[in-house]
């Protein structure tokens, strides 16, 4: 484990989930509201993936992560990996904040996305938003997930693509014949 901290957003160090006991992973995550319900989520970065809980009962994600699902009320709950693909639902810039590694509230403010995943309508993830250059990002771009490092801890972040993002699939109409 990297014991001194590399303050800058980097994408090189990348702890495996198994490196780090509990104590640890609260350590690297302070001030991110790490607690049981959600620890795996937060392991599931420093592997490098999303996940999201879902219902092994009615297959719906539901995020933030619950022991119940809110759909049905079962308990069997199971943290799947997501693509991190989707389209912006909210865009935002934060002038006001507690002190980060790489944020800037002055100059441009700090750039907040909540993303709607494809996986399910009004599937929704919250981050920051990187890569764009000199292009502003707007509600409806198609992003897909780039973890940033800051202080050696893997943040959701989003970036351009290229893939279009699958459309939800509609109710079917009932004919009346």
């Amino acid at each position: 484990m990297q014991t001194e901290r590399d303050n800058s957003p980097d994408t090189e160090h990348k702890p495996a989930e198994s490196d780090l006991s509990d104590a640890e992973l609260l350590e690297l995550f302070a001030g991110h509201g790490v607690y049981r319900d959600n620890a795996v989520q937060y392991r599931g970065r420093l592997a490098g993936q999303l996940l999201i809980n879902r219902c092994a009962d009615c297959d719906r994600y539901h995020q933030p992560p619950r022991p119940m699902c809110p759909s049905c009320w079962s308990f069997d709950v199971v943290p799947t990996p997501v693509s991190g693909r989707g389209t912006i639902h909210l865009l935002m810039h934060l002038h006001a904040g507690p002190p980060a590694d790489g944020v800037d509230y002055q100059n441009e403010g700090h750039p907040v996305v909540v993303v709607e995943l494809e996986e399910q309508d009004h599937l929704r993830v919250t981050g920051t938003i990187h890569s764009f250059g000199n292009r502003e990002p707007s509600i409806g771009d198609a992003v897909e997930l780039e973890y940033l490092y800051r202080g050696g801890a893997p943040i959701v972040a989003f970036r351009p693509s290229t893939h279009q993002p699958s459309q939800p699939s509609q109710p079917s109409q009932r004919s009346n014949s």
